[in-house]
C-alpha cells in the first residue's frame, strides 16, 4: 500500500498532487530548491526537504538529491508531475531498483516512447495511423532530401528526443531543407544532448487533438475523451478545450477505440496521452505519446468527474480501474487557459518579481490551479506559468463567456502577465466560431 509520496516537482502541479493525497489519506513530502523556500507546495506538504540551489540541474533535475530525500523521509513512492524528471527513463529505472514506486509507466516504455522515431514505429505497429515520413532516423542531409522528394513538400524536421516545441523546423523546398537540417541538428544537440532527427510530411492547417488514457496493471484500459490543444504559440499550448469542435462523432469514436487498442497492445500502464494531428478531411495521425500527467488534465476532469491524479496513485498501488469505458460519461464543455508571468508587448519576455496584489476568480464552474499567493516572489529560474484557469459550462459558448468573466476578475499586480492576450484570443471572431488551427496565433496576431 502506498503510504507516503515524495513529489518530485514544484508549483501548481505539486500543490495539485498534495491535495489529492490529502483526500486519500496519504502523507506527502515536498522537495524544494533554495529559490522555492517560501513556496506554497513546501507549506502544504506533511514534510519538506531542500534539495539544492535554484538552478534546476542542481535541484529538481538532481536525481541523487531527490532519491536521497525519498530515502531520508521513508517515502515509498515518487510522483514526478510533469516536466523535470517525469519522462526520464533512467530516473524511473533507479526508483524501481531502489524499491520506490514510480507513479507512471515502466521505465522501458518511457524510454521507448520518449524517442519520437521509435514511438512512431511502435504505434504504427500497434495499429495507429502515422504521418508519412522517414522509417526511423535520418542519418544525412542527402537522405532527408530523398525522403522529402518521395513524401513531397512541405516537410517537417523534428528532434527525435525533442519536446516543448524545440527542435522543430518546416521546409517548403529543397533549399530550405538544406538550411533547416543543420539548424535542427544543432538545436537538438544543445537542448537534448542528442542530435538525432527524423522527417515527416507536414500536415498543413491541422488541429492538435489528444486522447487521455488510463491503464491499470491488469490489462484494463479506458480513454477519457479528447482535448483540443490547437491554440499554440511557437508550438507551446496556450488554451485547451474539450470536446474538440471539429471532430465528427464517428471520428471521435474511432480515435478513442484505436487509442485504447494501441495502449493495450504496447502494455502501457498509468495515465498517458496520445497526441494526434487531425486534417481537414478528419484523417488523424499519431504524433507522440506523453507518458505523464498533462498540464491540461483538468479540462478532462471537469467533463468526466474523474480525478486523474487519484487514478494515477490507485493504479500505482495495484488497484483495478473501477469503471469500464461504458461507465464514463461526458457532460458539457470545459476550457483551460495558462496565465504566465510574461510581457506579450515585449515578445513575451518573462516577468519574474513579487506579486503585490492578488485576486483569483471564482464562481460556479470556475476552477483555478495555482501555487501563487499575495506577496509571493515569482522566481526567474523556472517555467513562467503562474496559474491555470479552468471553466465548465453547458456548451462552448458558455465556456467562452465564463472564461472572459474569470479573466476580467483576475488581478495579479507587481508583474506582467499574458491575461490581456488571453482575452484577445477569447474575443477573436475566428476562435469564437471555431475556425482555427495550430497556426491561429501566428495568423491572427503575428506571433
Amino acid at each position: 500500500m502506498i503510504k507516503k509520496i515524495l513529489i518530485a516537482n514544484r508549483g501548481e502541479i505539486a500543490v495539485r498532487i498534495i491535495r489529492a493525497c490529502r483526500e486519500m489519506g496519504i502523507r506527502t513530502v515536498a522537495i524544494y530548491s533554495e529559490a522555492d523556500k517560501n513556496a506554497l507546495h513546501k507549506t502544504l506538504a506533511d514534510e519538506a526537504i531542500c534539495i539544492g540551489p535554484a538552478p534546476s540541474i542542481k535541484s529538481y533535475l538532481n536525481q541523487k538529491a531527490i532519491l536521497e530525500a525519498a530515502c531520508l523521509t521513508g517515502s515509498d513512492s515518487i510522483h514526478p508531475g510533469y516536466g523535470f524528471l517525469s519522462e526520464n527513463a533512467e530516473f524511473a529505472k533507479i526508483c524501481e531498483e531502489m524499491g520506490i514506486k514510480f507513479i507512471g509507466p515502466n521505465y522501458k516504455l518511457i524510454d521507448l516512447l520518449g524517442n519520437k522515431s521509435k514511438a512512431k514505429e511502435t504505434m504504427k505497429n500497434a495499429g495507429l495511423p502515422v504521418v508519412p515520413g522517414s522509417e526511423g532516423l535520418v542519418l544525412s542531409k542527402e537522405q532527408a532530401i530523398q525522403i522529402a522528394k518521395k513524401i513531397e513538400y512541405p516537410v517537417i524536421l523534428k528532434a527525435s528526443a525533442g519536446g516543448g516545441g524545440r527542435g522543430i523546423r518546416i521546409a517548403h523546398n529543397e533549399k530550405e531543407l538544406e538550411k533547416e537540417y543543420d539548424i535542427v541538428k544543432q538545436e537538438a544537440l544543445i537542448s537534448f544532448k542528442d542530435d538525432s532527427i527524423y522527417i515527416e510530411k507536414y500536415i498543413e492547417n491541422p488541429r492538435h487533438v489528444e486522447i487521455q488514457v488510463l491503464a491499470d496493471e491488469h490489462g484494463n484500459v479506458v480513454h477519457l475523451g479528447e482535448r483540443d490543444c490547437s491554440v499554440q504559440r511557437r508550438n507551446q499550448k496556450v488554451l485547451e478545450e474539450t470536446p474538440s469542435g471539429i471532430l465528427k462523432e464517428e471520428t471521435r469514436k474511432k480515435m478513442g477505440e484505436t487509442t485504447v487498442k494501441a495502449v493495450k497492445e504496447i502494455g502501457y500502464t498509468n495515465a498517458g496521452t496520445i497526441e494526434f494531428l487531425v486534417d481537414k478531411n478528419q484523417k488523424f495521425y499519431f504524433m507522440e505519446m506523453n507518458t505523464r500527467v498533462q498540464v491540461e488534465h483538468p479540462v478532462t476532469e471537469m467533463v468526466t468527474g474523474i480525478d486523474i491524479i487519484k487514478e494515477q496513485i490507485k493504479i500505482a498501488n495495484g488497484d483495478f480501474l473501477s469503471y469500464s469505458q461504458n461507465n464514463i460519461t461526458f457532460t458539457g464543455n470545459s476550457m483551460e487557459v495558462r496565465i504566465n508571468a510574461e510581457n506579450p508587448e515585449k515578445g513575451f519576455m518573462p516577468s519574474p518579481g513579487t506579486i503585490t496584489e492578488l485576486h483569483l476568480p471564482g464562481g460556479n464552474g470556475v476552477r483555478v490551479d495555482t501555487a501563487i499567493y499575495h506577496g509571493y516572489k515569482v522566481p526567474a529560474n523556472y517555467d513562467s506559468m503562474l496559474a491555470k484557469i479552468i471553466v465548465h459550462g453547458r456548451d462552448r459558448q458558455e465556456c467562452i463567456s465564463k472564461m472572459k468573466s474569470a479573466i476580467a476578475e483576475l488581478v495579479i499586480e507587481g508583474i506582467s502577465t499574458n491575461s490581456d492576450f488571453i482575452l484577445k484570443i477569447l474575443e477573436n471572431q475566428n476562435f469564437k466560431t471555431n475556425q482555427y488551427d495550430t497556426s491561429f496565433i501566428k495568423k491572427e496576431f503575428g506571433l
